[in-house]
């Protein structure tokens, strides 16, 4: 079952594509989390979302967001992947070992036939709790970024 709106958001520290690692609690208190699960870099649905989501990067920084986005890949072809996309401000992180363990926290994870995480989305506010959650009934389907916009928002008006 997925994380639902009003709770506290799970937890976690994984590496981080091109080194080192990355808890949530790194932002509790400074800043919004918009935490986007995606299946698998290079695929051909993950690579048009991801590209959004950079061309968005100056609207979730207004919003004083931290854009993260984990997957069940090894970080180093993460690091290639956001390389090619030009990711900068975003932070992707390798959920590979154990493989899923965060997915699986937070109700996204898709053992067989794909062995991979769902796509996902949780707006988490300074305060840890998530305030939205968008998730798609297959992995093809794109969610919408607006309404994290939205939440956003409705974050920075508590505080």
């Amino acid at each position: 079952m997925a994380v639902e709106v009003g709770q506290e958001a799970p937890g976690f520290t994984l590496p981080r594509a091109g080194g080192g690692e990355v808890s949530l609690a790194d932002f509790r208190g400074a800043r919004n989390v918009v935490l986007f699960f995606f299946p698998q870099a290079f695929s051909p649905f993950c690579t048009p979302q991801l590209t959004a989501v950079g061309a968005n990067a100056e609207r979730y920084d207004a919003e004083g967001a931290q854009v993260i986005g984990i997957s069940v890949d090894n970080h180093e072809p993460l690091r290639v992947f956001a390389d090619q996309l030009g990711l900068t401000d975003e932070i992707l992180l390798s959920d590979f070992e154990p493989k899923g363990a965060v997915a699986t926290a937070y109700g996204v994870y898709s053992p067989a036939p794909w062995g991979m995480a769902g796509r996902a989305v949780f707006v988490i506010d300074r305060e840890g709790i998530v305030r939205h959650r968008a998730l798609t009934e297959t992995p093809l389907e794109i969610p919408d970024e607006e309404p994290n916009f939205e939440a956003l928002a409705a974050c920075n008006l508590r505080g």
